[in-house]
């Protein structure tokens, strides 16, 4: 059957069905696969159409975008090309153009036209398919509400197109209550607007909304019904909420963000709320926080001033917040819920919480109910309460600083902690670890921390799926709470990913303790640095020092590897004989191995004990260099071999050094 040619040089053939169509080729309007019935060449030249492209008008007056007729135009390619505003997709054949940026690929248009038309006879070569044998591919979605097509009845056509039952029988036009001045009608919401119930822009594309366009007012298709529930109940709140259609500004009670959409009231505590905030669970496990955390509407007045534990931005206690009873901590609502898998809902309001299992047993108690006696599972012997206040000089063998009031020690062999050290648990979640899985206390092994790549064989928290490891400086330092710097008169507070300048060493930082009021920042290791330290180069104490009074260059070297010194570094001084020193060389590059431990994993016959010479230095067995820093020398006195450190243990164990020099 001929035909006219519809813009092509040659004669046009209809054909009608799948036996006259010989090739696999594609329709010069939609660029999409031929399929029949469709136009071929006579001369076949290789022009095809799709009789639905073919007959397609040149001027479409489209229900979805009144304001403008959509004109039939060629795609002119990059880079000005079209692209689909219903499929985001790009094509290099005809398009229907609006001078108003808004474009349609052919099948698209002529597709929501019918839909817009409710012309469901010109669907009849879509296969409606039964819920029952629906697709259960989640990446599927409905091209009018875009939810999941999964377990619904749907439309899926040919051309690639999905659509629910329900959604190709929506009306075109409805009078809705959020709107009384005009009716609702379907159409694109190509001005972006957003929702006036719910308050949000379209999660997809332009979107399929309903809108009136004299009002510039748009309102989701799924907000259209949810609005049927006039009365909702919140398991938060003890009063029922009704439904306010209007759309006006106001402050969410639930979650103290703005709304400028339709909300839902309790007259009782006169409180607005958006209508998803309803759903806010009321008990939620979060990873920032070892305990439960309560949503609450007003805070008690214990958490009034209270900053949020992760932005570190005030909290309003007249707006919603979650907050943990036992640790007097709160959290805004988009901060604590913002990562869906950092948190886990409590169903159960009396669900016995998980106990964090101690490290000690107590073994005496003074008449103030203070542990003076303890057993710690890492530690073969008792423990007791120093009663002693004042400095010392030994380290706490937990996290490696020096001791300070108050600790624990042992009488036999000299092992001491912290009393912070002792008391933490045998396991424990940390926010900012990403693996799901707890993370176990653990002792005498070396490991470099995951946080600050200190090499130690202290005490640290390893995680049972990843079996990475966190030294106990960093698990105290990223503790949500204020920590107070000793060079610093302001609490800090860890940010993660922010850039910035170390105050100590002078670096690019990457996630820092950072002040407040006021630029000061440090590295999370540059916070752990010791406020004292000793060294044979001096004989007394040298102390960390934050800045350089003497402006004479010259005095601006180290008394130890005698190069220069960056005076806007931190550095060790005695003030006594005016000695300074940079830190790694007071420190050295492992402050947090345990002189004395003993380290099997190499290749000698008998173990190596980790030590460090002071006075002498003999050559080393691997690479006859002096060992001046830490080595591994065997405990048998008659073997008489050492080594470096570096020399037998893994490059993952090595140390490095971001200090100036």
């Amino acid at each position: 059957m001929e035909s006219k040619n519809y813009g092509h040089q040659h004669p046009l053939l209809l054909l009608l069905n799948e036996d006259q169509l010989l090739i696999v080729a594609n329709c010069s309007r939609c660029g999409e696969v031929v399929s029949t019935p469709c136009f071929s060449c006579a001369e076949e030249c290789g022009f095809y159409l799709h009789k639905v492209c073919a007959e397609a008008p040149l001027e479409l007056n489209h229900p979805f975008h009144l304001d403008h007729p959509l004109l039939l135009t060629k795609n002119p390619g990059y880079p000005t090309e079209y692209y689909c505003n219903f499929c985001g997709k790009d094509y290099d054949n005809f398009v229907y153009h609006c001078s108003c940026e808004l474009d349609f690929h052919i099948k698209c248009a002529l597709f929501t036209f019918n839909i817009a038309e409710n012309n469901l006879k010109e669907l009849e070569h879509v296969s409606l398919q039964h819920p029952l044998i629906s697709t259960e591919n989640g990446d599927s979605k409905c091209f009018v509400c875009w939810e999941p097509l999964a377990k619904y009845t749907h439309f899926s056509p040919d051309c690639g197109f999905n659509l629910h039952e329900k959604c190709a029988k929506l009306p075109f036009k409805l009078n809705h209550g959020c709107h009384r001045k005009h009716p609702l009608v379907l159409q694109l919401n190509s001005q972006l607007l957003s929702c006036k119930i719910c308050g949000e822009t379209c999660r997809e594309g332009l979107g399929v909304v309903y809108g009136c366009s004299p009002c510039k007012l748009a309102v989701h298709i799924e907000c259209v019904s949810a609005t049927l529930d006039l009365v909702v109940e919140d398991k938060s709140h003890e009063h029922p909420f009704n439904l306010f259609p209007r759309r006006s500004s106001f402050i969410c009670g639930a979650c103290g963000t703005e709304g400028i959409c339709a909300a839902y009231i309790c007259c009782t505590c006169k409180i607005m709320v958006h209508k998803n905030c309803t759903l806010l669970p009321r008990i939620i496990k979060s990873k920032w926080q070892d305990h439960r955390l309560f949503h609450k509407y007003f805070l008690p007045d214990e958490f009034r001033s209270s900053d949020c534990t992760i932005c570190h931005d005030e909290v309003d206690p007249e707006h919603g917040s979650y907050c943990c009873s036992h640790c007097n901590v709160t959290f805004h609502v988009h901060c604590v819920t913002e990562d869906k898998d950092s948190y886990s809902i409590v169903s159960l309001e009396n669900e016995d919480e998980m106990p964090n299992e101690s490290s000690i047993s107590v073994i005496e108690r003074n008449d103030a109910g203070e542990a003076t006696k303890i057993k710690h599972f890492k530690h073969m012997h008792n423990l007791m309460l120093s009663p002693f206040v004042g400095g010392y000089e030994n380290s706490c063998h937990g996290c490696m600083l020096p001791i300070s009031d108050p600790f624990y020690y042992c009488s036999e062999c000299g092992f001491c902690l912290h009393k912070a050290c002792a008391e933490l648990p045998k396991m424990m979640n940390v926010w900012h670890h990403d693996c799901q899985e707890p993370l176990a206390l653990i002792s005498d092994k070396v490991f470099k921390c995951e946080e600050c790549w200190d090499v130690s064989n202290a005490f640290a928290y390893e995680c049972c799926g990843c079996e990475r490891k966190t030294c106990l400086r960093c698990v105290s330092a990223l503790t949500p709470s204020a920590r107070t710097c000793l060079k610093h008169e302001h609490p800090l507070f860890f940010y993660r990913g922010h850039e910035g300048k170390c105050n100590a060493c002078g670096q690019p930082t990457d996630g820092v303790l950072r002040c407040k009021d006021c630029n000061f920042e440090l590295h999370i290791e540059c916070f752990s640095l010791p406020i004292t330290a000793r060294h044979k180069c001096d004989e007394h104490l040298l102390s960390l020092t934050d800045h350089d009074d003497n402006s004479y260059s010259k005095s601006h070297h180290c008394d130890i590897c005698e190069e220069s010194r960056d005076p806007n570094c931190w550095f060790y001084h005695c003030a006594t004989c005016d000695t300074s020193a940079h830190v790694d060389c007071v420190l050295g590059k492992y402050l947090f191995l345990k002189l004395g431990s003993i380290y099997e994993e190499t290749g000698h016959p008998h173990p190596l004990t980790i030590v460090k010479k002071k006075y002498y230095y003999p050559d080393c067995d691997k690479c006859s260099k002096p060992c001046e820093d830490v080595a591994l020398e065997c405990s048998k006195s008659e073997c008489k071999y050492i080594v470096h450190w570096n020399c037998v243990t893994p490059r993952s164990l090595h140390s490095w050094s971001k200090w100036p020099m």
